[in-house]
């Protein structure tokens, strides 16, 4: 197990809470909720030991292209990048409503 922690510049408020996607073998489950602050606050714990450079690219390139202010917790059983990036725009979109 390890837990990453990482922070990116943001400017634009999310709406509400969202939750998407399941803890389970090759998934993973984000909690998005409303940030005061001025960045994206993401931590991830993760199954899968020695990876924080990929997730660090992976989640860098999501919140460039959607620089919400948020509190982003990621419980990771194995997912690929692809799987990430896709359950953080359906999290990203579900907060938007």
């Amino acid at each position: 197990m390890e837990t990453l922690d990482f922070d990116f510049p943001a400017d634009a408020p999310i709406r509400q809470r969202a939750h998407v996607g399941v803890v389970g073998s090759g998934d993973l489950e984000i909690l998005i909720e409303p940030d005061p602050g001025d960045a994206s606050r993401i931590s991830v714990c993760t199954s899968v030991d020695g990876y924080g450079e990929i997730w660090r690219r992976v989640l860098q390139r999501v919140f460039e292209r959607h620089p919400v202010r948020a509190r982003v917790r990621i419980n990771d059983f194995g997912a690929t990048p692809g799987v990430v990036a896709l359950r953080l725009e359906q999290a990203l979109e579900a907060s938007r409503r």
